[in-house]
């Protein structure tokens, strides 16, 4: 009796510990960050300097291992992980998070913002702070917008220097109405395709070009089938800094302060490692022979998309008042 009694004590004291070193403040709690981009990408650079951040602010309590490259699944997987709980942070481009928060749209819109400066100065700030709240009632957080850079227009024919010089040029767009419709109001054909099919229906002259940022031009490769490259500038959704509801509601009010402010201060850091990717890839390019135009005068672009404000900006009515303000 004696020994079982002596047992039974044991048990209940290493389960007592056990509680004890569970609700221990000192513990290290280490978290998934999920990114598909490689290791020594912008986005990376900056997951890599938030995680920093917030071990330090945290005092060590909390840990996160970022797994670049996609090793924990594409975008889409990985949202849906976030969701349930699975992974515990993600960056991720705003364009398909429009799934979840119809309001993260209007970030897409052509020439939104009066320029870069500006644009910085509203999503570090107030708006952006809301825009990141629309995701509320997602099992979604937003923390931080990080830079994608700005989308610019390249192809195979001739060098583009105003919209009338898109008329007749068929451009790969994603596959969306908003896409769609820009490149219709500057007067070209707009191809919806998938992405990893653009590189050779330009070289078979299925399309003459296609838009994105200037790393992507580069690095996709593009630049050897579409010579002609012009930097208008038309649009650039941000990427989002992203943790899960289910953290989310673990953390302390004082953590919620720590991953927020961790999550800004490394936006400067993914920023100035945009900016060096960037330049780096319009060297390369310049180098290969390519030609560029870079637009200084935005007026006749911004007249060309005035339509599309018509079409789409009631609905996003409540957001371009406030830019205006």
């Amino acid at each position: 009796m004696k020994k079982r009694l002596i047992t039974l004590l044991s048990v209940m004291f290493v389960a007592v510990f056990a509680l004890a070193a569970c609700g221990n403040s000192d513990e290290t709690i280490t978290l998934k960050l999920a990114d598909n981009h490689p290791e020594d990408y912008p986005t990376v650079i900056g997951d890599k300097k938030f995680a920093e951040l917030v071990e330090e602010k945290t005092n060590g309590r909390y840990k996160i291992d970022v797994y670049a490259g996609g090793q924990l699944g594409d975008e889409k997987s990985v949202v849906e992980q976030l969701q349930l709980g699975s992974i515990d942070l993600t960056r991720v481009n705003a364009t398909p998070l429009t799934e979840f928060s119809e309001d993260i749209g209007v970030l897409s819109l052509p020439y939104l913002f009066k320029d870069e400066e500006s644009k910085w100065e509203h999503l570090n700030g107030e708006i952006g702070q809301e825009l990141l709240d629309s995701f509320e009632g997602t099992n979604l957080v937003g923390l931080a917008f990080y830079d994608s850079g700005e989308r610019s227009i390249y192809n195979s024919k001739r060098l583009v220097k105003t919209p009338e010089d898109m008329k007749g040029l068929k451009i790969r767009v994603q596959p969306s109405e908003l896409a769609v419709n820009i490149f219709e109001s500057f007067g070209s054909s707009a191809t919806p395709m998938e992405y990893g099919e653009v590189y050779s229906a330009i070289q078979t002259g299925v399309i003459d070009g296609a838009e994105n940022n200037l790393p992507s031009y580069y690095t996709s490769n593009h630049y050897e089938v579409a010579k002609y490259l012009t930097i208008n500038k038309y649009s650039g959704p941000p990427e989002i800094l992203m943790a899960s509801q289910s953290l989310w509601d673990k953390l302390s009010e004082e953590d919620k302060k720590a991953f927020k402010e961790a999550a800004l201060e490394s936006v400067e850091y993914q920023r100035e490692a945009w900016a060096k990717l960037v330049e780096e890839s319009k060297e390369a390019v310049i180098e290969n022979g390519n030609e560029i135009f870079e637009v200084t005068d935005f007026a006749p672009w911004r007249k060309a998309v005035e339509p599309i404000y018509e079409k789409h900006g009631e609905k996003y009515k409540k957001w371009l008042d406030k830019l205006e303000q």
